[in-house]
């Protein structure tokens, strides 16, 4: 899975006319559109689909100026699986759709991102479990700095984090780096802290760190595939389903096609 949007392709076109070059000007807007699936959706390191297969999609539009909007969704079990964990078989949110906009720019060698982003969990219930969870819904602002291949981004809640119960002001930490290796494959490193503000149960910390190493190979004509292994330090029972920790070091496949 991939929630940033891809840079906006600039086109230049250069033809020999009349002993002179000419040269074509970029496109006003893009509009593009992806579909894939996964063995696992892991997001920030915890399964979101229970350690199951995902179907993924996605559309996103952007402007020559910088600005960019999107919506990207995904299937997954966490929202049901907080209600049976709590006794409760009817709590449902089966989707996750994300809306998100911003604007990109650079300023010198330092490439830039800053947007807003909302996770929308269609037809979730989750605040039905009274005093565990709220509504699963989150809102957070990001800011992103790219230098050469290493990107470094900040995401902050001003809503409660996905149901965690007075959690406002939970923050995000990410930095990663895309690798060219060469004839279509990429290597992207990634490690992240995920802070959990002020949680119903302050005696528990929701708060832990993550890791990635992904491989990517274009494949040609927009598909991609991907390999990785993903894991995290969340052991609280919040992260666990049954016996299984949803955010265990574990491999994930994924294929995509982009049109």
């Amino acid at each position: 899975m991939n929630k940033i949007i891809s840079p906006i392709l600039a086109v230049l076109t250069l033809g020999v006319a009349a002993g002179a070059m000419a040269q074509t000007a970029a496109p006003e807007t893009s509009l593009s559109f992806n579909a894939g699936a996964v063995s696992d959706y892991r997001y920030r390191g915890i399964s979101q689909s229970r350690k199951s297969l995902a179907v993924q999609g996605g559309a996103d539009y952007a402007h020559k100026s910088g600005f960019y909007v999107g919506a990207w969704g995904s299937s997954i079990n966490w929202i049901h699986d907080a209600g049976l964990i709590n006794g409760n078989s009817n709590i449902s949110g089966p989707v996750e759709l994300d809306l998100y906009g911003g604007y990109k720019g650079a300023a010198g060698a330092v490439a830039y991102d800053v947007g807003y982003l909302r996770y929308q969990y269609l037809n979730n219930n989750l605040s039905n479990l009274t005093g565990v969870y709220g509504n699963a819904n989150t809102d957070e602002v990001y800011g992103a700095a790219t230098v050469g291949v290493v990107t470094a981004k900040y995401s902050y809640a001003f809503s409660n984090l996905f149901g965690n119960l007075n959690s406002k002001g939970s923050y995000y930490l990410d930095l990663s780096a895309a690798l060219d290796l060469g004839n279509g494959y990429s290597l992207t490193p990634h490690v992240g802290y995920q802070s959990v503000a002020g949680v119903a149960s302050t005696a528990v910390s929701l708060s832990y760190t993550d890791y990635a190493l992904t491989l990517g190979k274009d494949l040609g004509n927009g598909l991609s595939a991907s390999a990785a292994v993903i894991g995290t330090n969340a052991k609280t029972g919040a992260y666990y389903f049954g016996n299984n920790q949803m955010g265990a070091a574990g491999a994930v496949v994924g294929l995509k096609y982009a049109f």
